[in-house]
């Protein structure tokens, strides 16, 4: 074994699925190529290295690294570096160049006795200064966890993560049981605890492994939709994948029901176990869905019928018997659900609901999932619309909503549109806050695919049969003459495509048969680039442009594609590289998990208006709201030239561009082309094989999910009365 001791200079090569890196390494000798697998580095960092040198018939020689760890650097060049490499927030290449001007040989020492001459240098000011020191006086204090993170070949990133989880306490929850890392830091998962916790010698059939592994897997069917999982699968892969003795498996599954850490449930001779908060939701949202379904709302002093005649007057409009319906049943009932399709009405009785109530002098609030619908149901209502989240008045720093059984929300209705989306969790937080004057109106398409969260609440209401729904089926004649709404109600009922007349410039959907996946890829790149921004006079960089694609992996996959769309549309600027991406200004972004603080959430768009090389940061413009990232906060960014379908529900765009391939067999489902199909306003483009398409069409096998919402609104409704098992 040997030790490399030097100042990173070139990322040749990093994977950011298991960190395994290429890069060259200068030591006051040499420069040489280093391999292994390392967080993500950046030039200018120092490292001590620990390893072999071996001998790439390819590359050549290479030191392949064993251990490492961060140093700070000795030499003026280094020190330099060290600082513009984004580690000191606050500092970029041009102030490290003149900190090490003024300081040569003196910087790091500086930097640690007698900080404030730093405000000698041009530059910096209180605000800078008072930044630098936060940030310097923030490394001092994690190296000591860095130095023993290393040692057990733990990440410099993790290291950072887990110190401004515990602070000072870091150590203890470490050697005490290094498994609450998976339940208290997002990103990490059993694996990463699980590594560490075995090279810190904790025994591999320890109770406390087995039952941080059970959390695990119920924390993996929550995030595959699953409200609870079914105890004899979990049972045996705590088996197989542990490899310790059932009965071991069975005292620590016995541990966790008796702490309360896990709910059981036995129905028809089949266990299933939840996470409290789970269980707690599901009996919850139940018990009020039905008590809402069960009564009726105070009657309008006014004839219903004569103020839609109003309204269609006043407004141009002919209603629907559906439609007519829909509006009154909103008068009258304490909850409703209104389904439709693309072209059904659902956004113009939204609109003649407003009108009436606010004419009846009622207060009615508008509300949706994500930002973007939003804004787009204020824009139609031409009324203010919030999140859910600000509706309920989200409380970042304390982790709760403001809004609840104690503090409801004020007004007689709520519309809550693209219900599809509303998982159990938010569904239950939203319910607590509704009080008992509130009419709900719950506005979607049950056909859409079911949410990212657990459950499927718009599919359990409207198959329990106890809440009034109504379905709207009938095209409107504007509508009926788009392909695309034409198609996407033929695609519900299992029906071919209807396709545009040969040559037709003004059709809004077409379909391109191409089955060489490689010629399919080229044509994307040249719709995106510059047949679609022609058609519909669209800057290429518009967020209103989006390909849409079914699968992560492949030349036409959301990880390939963006690379690639990124190359042609946004060439040359520079831009921060995070691993193997590099974030340029004028990118189109995506935030991929909800970060309450920011008021960001998963699926949220957005487009770089800044790179800050200094703070190693972007600026971010998410509709208008203006969000910094630092560095430590990228990996919840990610390109979004192209994105999956389950990222594109509930939004809309001007035009989508869809592959649709053999290749893609695993995910071409009825309920997925359809959402896809639906997500384009003025133009969708189907670019695969009619195999594909035949495929997509017919599959209409419906999701599994572990949920049992349907059954208890049932069990309610017959009058049974759920007992909470609360945490």
């Amino acid at each position: 074994m040997e030790c490399l001791e030097g100042t990173v200079e070139q990322i040749i090569f990093y994977n950011p699925e298991n960190g395994y890196t290429v890069f060259r390494i200068k030591t006051e000798t040499e420069e040489v190529t280093v391999v292994g697998n390392f967080p993500p580095l950046s030039p200018g960092e120092c490292l001590k290295i620990t390893g072999r040198w071996e001998k790439n018939i390819r590359f050549g020689t290479q030191f392949q690294m064993e251990s490492f760890s961060l140093t700070l650097p000795s030499s003026v060049r280094g020190v330099e570096r060290f600082l513009a490499s984004g580690l000191v927030r606050g500092v970029g290449p041009v102030l490290a160049q003149r900190i090490v001007k003024k300081f040569g040989e003196r910087t790091v020492s500086i930097l640690n006795e007698t900080p404030e001459k730093l405000k000698q240098v041009e530059g910096i000011g209180e605000k800078k200064f008072a930044e630098i020191l936060k940030s310097w006086e923030e490394h001092k204090e994690i190296r000591d966890l860095i130095i023993f993170l290393q040692a057990h070949n733990i990440s410099t990133t993790l290291a950072y993560k887990i110190y401004r989880a515990y602070g000072q306490a870091a150590f203890e929850v470490l050697r005490s049981n290094p498994y609450q890392l998976c339940l208290d830091i997002w990103g990490v998962g059993f694996k990463t605890a699980d590594q560490i916790a075995l090279k810190l010698g904790l025994p591999s059939d320890s109770p406390e492994r087995v039952k941080a592994f059970i959390l695990y897997l119920l924390e993996k069917d929550n995030e595959q939709g699953h409200v609870f999982s079914d105890e004899a699968e979990i049972k045996e892969k705590c088996r197989q994948e542990l490899e310790v003795e059932p009965e071991k498996v069975e005292r620590a599954l016995g541990e966790l029901l008796e702490s309360r850490s896990l709910v059981r449930e036995i129905v028809d001779g089949k266990s299933g176990l939840y996470l409290p908060f789970f269980y707690q939701a599901q009996e919850e949202v139940a018990r009020i869905i039905s008590r809402l379904a069960a009564r009726s709302a105070a009657a309008p002093d006014f004839d219903p019928e004569t103020r839609i005649a109003e309204v269609e007057k006043n407004c141009g409009l002919k209603f629907s018997e559906q439609q007519k319906k829909a509006i009154v049943s909103s008068l009258q009932k304490k909850i409703i659900v209104i389904t439709g399709g693309p072209g059904t009405g659902k956004t113009t009785i939204v609109r003649a609901m407003v009108e009436i109530f606010e004419s009846w002098q009622k207060k009615i609030l508008l509300a949706a999932p994500t930002g973007r619908a939003a804004k787009r149901l204020a824009e139609t209502t031409g009324r203010e619309a919030k999140t859910i989240h600000r509706l309920l008045e989200f409380q970042p720093g304390e982790g709760h909503f403001r809004r609840g059984p104690g503090h409801p929300l004020r007004g007689e209705a709520l519309i809550v549109d693209e219900v599809s989306m509303v998982d159990l969790p938010l569904m239950y937080h939203l319910l607590r806050a509704v009080p008992p004057e509130m009419r709900l109106i719950l506005v979607g398409d049950k056909d859409q695919l079911p949410p990212v969260g657990p459950g499927n609440l718009l599919r359990d209401l409207i198959d329990s049969g106890v809440v009034e729904v109504i379905r709207l089926d009938e095209i409107f004649r504007q509508a009926g003459e788009s392909l695309i709404v034409v198609n996407a109600h033929r695609v519900n009922h299992g029906q071919s495509l209807v396709y545009p007349r040969r040559n037709d410039p003004g059709s809004d959907f077409y379909f391109f048969h191409q089955e060489d996946e490689e010629k399919v890829f080229r044509l994307i790149l040249k719709l995106c680039q510059h047949n679609i921004p022609r058609r519909l006079n669209l800057n290429p960089l518009s967020t209103q442009i989006q390909v849409i694609t079914p699968m992560y992996r492949g030349l036409v996959g959301v990880d390939n594609l963006n690379l690639e769309l990124q190359k042609v549309l946004n060439p040359g600027t520079a831009g921060l590289k995070v691993g193997q991406k590099e974030f340029r200004v004028r990118d189109k972004v995506m935030q991929i998990r909800n970060d309450y603080d920011k008021e960001v959430f998963n699926g949220d768009l957005g487009s770089v208006v800044q790179v800050d090389p200094e703070r190693f940061g972007l600026l971010v413009d998410f509709d208008g709201r203006l969000i910094f990232y630092e560095k430590d906060e990228l990996v919840d960014l990610v390109l979004a030239y192209a994105i999956s379908v389950h990222k594109a529900q509930g939004n809309e765009y001007q035009a989508v561009v869809m592959p649709l391939l053999t290749q893609h067999y695993i995910m071409l489902q009825r309920n997925l082309f359809y959402t896809a199909l639906t997500r384009a306003r003025k133009l969708s483009v189907i670019i695969g094989s009619y195999r594909a398409l035949h495929i997509a069409i017919k599959n209409d096998r419906p999701v599994q999910r572990n949920c049992r919402l349907k059954e208890k609104i049932l069990e309610i409704a017959g009058g049974r009365e759920p007992t909470l098992r609360l945490f």
